[in-house]
């Protein structure tokens, strides 16, 4: 890997709506991957000193840093400083396509490749351990993929709704999986495979699978109405496919055996998304894993009801040491 730049470069921008202000004190930078790429990120840091650590934040498919400002406000109530950053190919990092509404990744490599760069250039020498990390869906597959090497590094992980099975499709699993090699296997990895284009207009609160929070669904809407270069379409066939090998990569009995690093799972009891099944049948097959279900949250937990989410933070709470909501 080429040398890092000694800090984030500095012409990033974060986006802001009235509902959805930027937390005071927020820097924001660009990251530079091995094919100059810009991987986009923001420090949110505590106020107090010391800080109890740092949290990475590893948001999921289709998010951009911008949905994640008041779970960072929460982590900074409780002591933390907290890091996120947009994969590479959605939010405000450089896209991998000419089309930039295509969701489009090779392999999820790469997204470790982006949290090593975040790691290693952002969090090592910047902010204060110990290290803690927080992901959502996408992100928390990435997290789980990562752990190995990171075993005397991060203390502890809660991992929410995590894709360890993709929901939404009309067959199994590796039916998906076929599919979707077949698709880009014959030069066709770039075509959309479950969901198109972005739909223009105001998504309609009622329908969505995502948060049953009226409020935070119109609050997360408006950012990307506001600011439409921030959001995806679908996924690729390509995409698809990395997903599957990385779900089967995480499933293989040796790989179970080298995840070390205590890890709490929340699944979302009413999630359409990815399967709260496959979540409770994964974490009992952890050495260190724990596991959570909130009844009845949708599948963006941290997007969810108060009554949902102040079930994800007891769960926080009570497995990351130090941890304390402040109030």
């Amino acid at each position: 890997m080429p040398a890092l730049p000694a800090d984030p470069l500095p012409d990033a921008a974060l986006y802001a709506t009235p509902a959805n202000p930027i937390p005071e004190g927020t820097r924001v930078g660009f990251l530079l991957d091995h094919a100059k790429r810009r991987v986009r990120t923001a420090v949110f840091p505590h106020a107090a000193k010391p800080a109890k650590g740092t949290v990475l934040v590893l948001t999921g498919r289709n998010e951009a840093i911008e949905k994640y400002f008041e779970t960072a406000r929460d982590l900074n109530r409780r002591g933390f400083v907290a890091i996120a950053l947009d994969w590479r190919g959605q939010g405000g990092s450089d896209r991998l396509l000419k089309n930039p509404q295509r969701g489009h990744v090779g392999s999820f490599s790469d997204y470790i490749e982006d949290f090593d760069l975040v790691f290693e250039t952002i969090a090592l020498p910047d902010t204060p351990a110990p290290y803690y990390v927080l992901a959502h869906s996408t992100g928390a597959l990435v997290a789980l993929l990562a752990a190995p090497r990171y075993t005397n590094q991060i203390r502890r992980m809660v991992l929410l709704s995590p894709l360890l099975e993709i929901s939404g499709f009309s067959f199994a699993h590796r039916g998906i999986h076929r599919l979707s090699h077949a698709v880009a296997g014959i030069g066709l990895g770039r075509i959309y495979l479950g969901g198109g284009p972005r739909k223009p207009g105001m998504p309609r609160f009622e329908q969505n699978p995502l948060t049953s929070d009226p409020a935070r669904f119109e609050r997360n809407a408006e950012l990307l109405q506001t600011f439409p270069q921030l959001a995806l379409g679908g996924p690729t066939a390509s995409w698809v496919r990395a997903a599957c090998r990385a779900i089967d990569a995480a499933n293989e009995p040796a790989f179970m055996s080298s995840v070390r690093i205590p890890t709490m799972f929340v699944a979302a009891g009413a999630d359409r998304i990815v399967s709260t099944a496959a979540t409770e049948r994964y974490a009992p097959r952890l050495r260190a894993g724990a596991l959570v279900t909130i009844d009845g949250a949708r599948h963006e937990i941290p997007q969810e009801a108060d009554r949902y989410r102040e079930q994800m933070w007891a769960a926080f709470d009570a497995f990351v040491p130090g941890s304390d909501s402040g109030f």
